[in-house]
């Protein structure tokens, strides 16, 4: 689904990404892991053509993301950390926006937002950062697109809410989906992810499959205590 191949990435003079290799496969929730920092927001943007490369190849469900073509456009969504709503409800929201996605499910959608206690008739410039947020994410999973793309979701929403948005993410997930959800708050992603990215110093410095480590174990991974262990050990 996703292919990145030797990407040179940066901010003026700054270097961000350096030779940075990636697959992403369909089936899967990968976790993106990285400190403050350390590019995963400029990643999740390169793959939604919202920044571009100054070298090497992004390729996205066999597009070029930086061309926005349509028919990428429909097939993938992007929450970013602090999103941008118009002055109207959710529920308009979604008959305006929905449209844009073929597999959109306006039932889907309602039943989300009550599960993340939003209203749908409430306006989304009176709700709380919290509440546009998980408007947001009832959205994305409604779109049914097959790349989801989460920039830190768990962001501004309280214990009990960051519980149902791991509940909602799992069981959105289909064997054609691929779900890619950045953080920093690492524990907030426990239990949920399949594949574990650390991305640290312009690299992936680490990829594995949690349930793999999880049979050599015979435990589960503590993700918090795993991500320590492998930044401290990088360079």
């Amino acid at each position: 689904m996703i292919h990145l191949d030797n990407i040179q990435f940066g901010y003026g003079k700054e270097k961000l990404f350096d030779a940075l290799s990636l697959r992403l496969n369909a089936g899967t929730v990968y976790g993106l892991l990285g400190e403050n920092g350390a590019g995963k927001t400029s990643l999740l943007k390169m793959v939604s053509g919202l920044v571009f490369p100054k070298s090497g190849q992004c390729r996205v469900l066999e597009h070029e993301p930086r061309q926005r073509q349509p028919s990428l456009m429909r097939q993938l969504y992007f929450v970013a950390d602090d999103p941008y709503l118009p002055t109207t409800t959710a529920r308009k929201f979604a008959e305006i926006y929905g449209v844009f996605y073929e597999k959109f499910d306006t039932p889907l959608f309602i039943h989300y937002l009550s599960e993340l206690q939003v209203l749908p008739d409430q306006k989304l410039e009176k709700m709380s950062f919290g509440q546009r947020k998980k408007t947001v994410i009832a959205f994305a999973l409604a779109t049914n697109v097959p790349l989801l793309l989460m920039d830190e979701p768990t962001n501004g929403l309280d214990i009990p809410s960051k519980s149902v948005f791991r509940k909602l993410v799992a069981g959105a997930m289909t064997p054609d989906r691929c779900i890619v959800i950045s953080t920093h708050q690492v524990r907030d992603l426990d239990t949920l992810i399949d594949n574990v990215l650390v991305l640290h110093k312009g690299r992936i410095v680490y990829q594995e499959n949690l349930n793999k480590l999880a049979e050599a174990s015979d435990s589960q991974p503590n993700l918090e205590e795993l991500f320590q262990t492998i930044t401290l050990q990088k360079p």
